[in-house]
């Protein structure tokens, strides 16, 4: 695999770990102590529990003074929903202020079918963004070639999957982590994702029927294979309907498709509940979850990082999760935010949200970003730099709970 290679810097230590069956996620050392981080806008988006809307038998709780037109508010409009009045997107009628979260359950919406047919919901950087974004960038960095992760991924990467949503453009996917919750020790419901992965920022709102699928494809099988491959196979851990998604005020405000914007604060937390209502939480279901840092050190501190995605743009298909191991550089779009970390990655769109880890204390593997944005052609990808505004997007998911 390439490296980076840049002024002043040796050939980065990249540690492979093969980690045990309770979590085989391989990740790559850190060193040194965390830094002094620029400060950003701690606020999350701001969540509140929906209020019921009236407590009549057909009210399903929620807020129908708030929400748009054609949103379900009663068991008779979340018939229509399921019928597929979700399809009648108004972008004037979006559901864009944090508190106004909906994502009404329907079941058996994500079929293989429709899994197939959705596409990736990427970002794209502009061509010129070395000349646009600042000094402090670092070089940018040399491809490394994605890797298939081993399979399966019940043993090899359990707490990893594919997030699906839909959107005015269709079916799109991304991908996501279950990361430990300490308000719920060891019965963690929490997926971590890329923010526009569930919100489309400052041109809309909120993205519809959000789920998520841990360790999706377990055997690797490619995608024609996937049609004849048994549902234990396609989610070995069943599916994980999205009841709360919360994501920064940053990303909401600035979030752009194109050019990067929001990129720096492009994170977010879904809470999740099984459709298979098993009464266990995603983190026994799947045996593990993911420790987040909030605290991890700048770019220039870290030996090496490993992220995780199931691409889905070309020449990926969606059906595999791979993953590229490099040591990171700094990226800046906006200087008042933490630069983003920037490694050099062959993966595609549909690998967004998928997560960066290192090795943490212990030899435990540890969450410092998500994917976020990549150029086209695919040679690099960067994610955020959690800090203060990405604890408080997570402190208000886990409060949901």
């Amino acid at each position: 695999m390439s490296r980076i290679r840049s002024a002043g810097r040796g050939r980065p230590v990249l540690v492979t770990a093969a980690l045990a069956a309770t979590l085989a996620l391989t990740a790559t050392a850190c060193t040194g102590d965390d830094d002094s981080d620029k400060k950003a806008d701690a606020k999350p988006a701001a969540s509140e529990s929906a209020q019921d809307s009236g407590g009549g038998k057909d009210s399903i709780g929620l807020p129908d003074d708030k929400l748009p037109k054609g949103l379900p508010t009663s068991l008779q409009d979340l018939d229509k929903w399921k019928n597929g009045a979700w399809k009648n997107w108004d972008k004037d009628q979006w559901v864009r202020e944090a508190k106004d979260f909906v994502n009404p359950y329907i079941k058996g919406h994500w079929d293989l079918g429709r899994m197939k047919k959705a596409e990736d919901n990427e970002k794209k950087v502009p061509k010129n963004i070395e000349s646009t974004s600042g000094a402090a960038n670092t070089a940018e960095p040399r491809p490394v070639k994605a890797q298939a992760v081993k399979t399966p991924y019940t043993r090899n990467a359990a707490p990893a999957g594919k997030v699906f949503m839909d959107t005015p453009e269709g079916p799109m996917v991304c991908s996501g982590t279950v990361v430990k919750d300490p308000r719920h020790p060891g019965k963690s419901n929490l997926v971590a994702t890329a923010g526009h992965c569930v919100h489309s920022g400052k041109s809309g709102g909120w993205l519809r029927n959000i789920t998520f699928i841990p360790a999706f494809n377990d055997k690797g099988r490619a995608m024609p294979a996937v049609n004849s491959a048994p549902p234990q196979e396609v989610a070995p851990y069943g599916e994980w309907w999205v009841k709360w998604a919360q994501t920064s005020n940053y990303w909401i405000q600035k979030g752009a498709k194109s050019g990067g914007g929001g990129s720096q604060q492009d994170f977010a937390v879904l809470r999740v509940e099984p459709v298979n209502k098993s009464g266990k939480s995603l983190e026994e279901t799947v045996g593990n979850a993911i420790k987040i840092d909030f605290n991890a050190p700048s770019s220039s501190r870290i030996r090496g990082v490993s992220n995780y995605g199931y691409p889905a743009a070309p020449p990926f298909d969606g059906a595999r999760m791979y993953s590229c191991t490099d040591r990171p550089g700094a990226l800046t779009i906006d200087p008042s935010q933490p630069a983003l970390y920037r490694i050099g990655c062959t993966m595609t769109g549909g690998s967004s949200g998928g997560a960066w880890l290192v090795k943490g204390k212990g030899g435990k593997p540890e969450l410092i970003s998500v994917n976020s944005i990549g150029p086209h052609p695919a040679t690099w990808l960067a994610g955020p730099r959690l800090g203060p505004t990405a604890k408080a997007v997570f402190d208000a998911a886990s409060r949901k709970g």
